[in-house]
């Protein structure tokens, strides 16, 4: 598995402090967001999942703990929206440049805005997928949200 994507280079680039980590990625879980946390013997509210979303019409990501929910409606009023909708799987693999699964929210083919859970910039360091299904990317929360310019604020159902 090459331990250097997309999403790797752009943290290096921005000289963000990381480490790789990879896990046996089951497509058929439940959850895969889940999965990894086990997966890496790690609680769930430290594994971040990236969702992501349209807000009136416009992508949008959304980074939150992976045993919680994202609420649309939290969502959209975090980034001065009115309706929010998760994207289709396809729409988002067309938009980001990765697969299902595998997508992380560093190194998209186009940047959106982004908002990342506010509890998690509480946690001493969280896990982000790697932009590869089956890897993930170790580092401090408030980098990851300097990094994606994200906003942070309480989007969990």
């Amino acid at each position: 598995m090459a331990k250097t994507t997309r999403a790797t280079q752009a943290l290096a680039k921005l000289g963000i402090g990381f480490t790789v980590h990879d896990y046996a990625y089951h497509a058929d879980a439940h959850s895969i967001g889940l999965q990894a946390a086990e997966a890496l013997g790690e609680d769930p509210a430290r594994v971040l999942k990236t969702l992501m979303a349209e807000l009136d019409g416009k992508p949008v990501c959304a980074v939150l703990p992976s045993d919680r929910e994202v609420s649309m409606k939290r969502l959209a009023a975090a980034l001065g929206g009115k309706s929010a909708a998760m994207m289709k799987p396809a729409d988002a693999e067309r938009l980001t440049g990765y697969h299902v699964g595998g997508i992380s929210p560093f190194g998209q083919k186009k940047q959106v805005p982004t908002v990342i859970e506010a509890a998690a910039l509480d946690q001493p360091y969280v896990f982000i997928n790697a932009g590869q299904r089956g890897l993930q990317l170790r580092l401090d929360p408030k980098d990851a949200q300097a990094a994606l310019q994200a906003v942070a604020a309480a989007i969990v159902a």
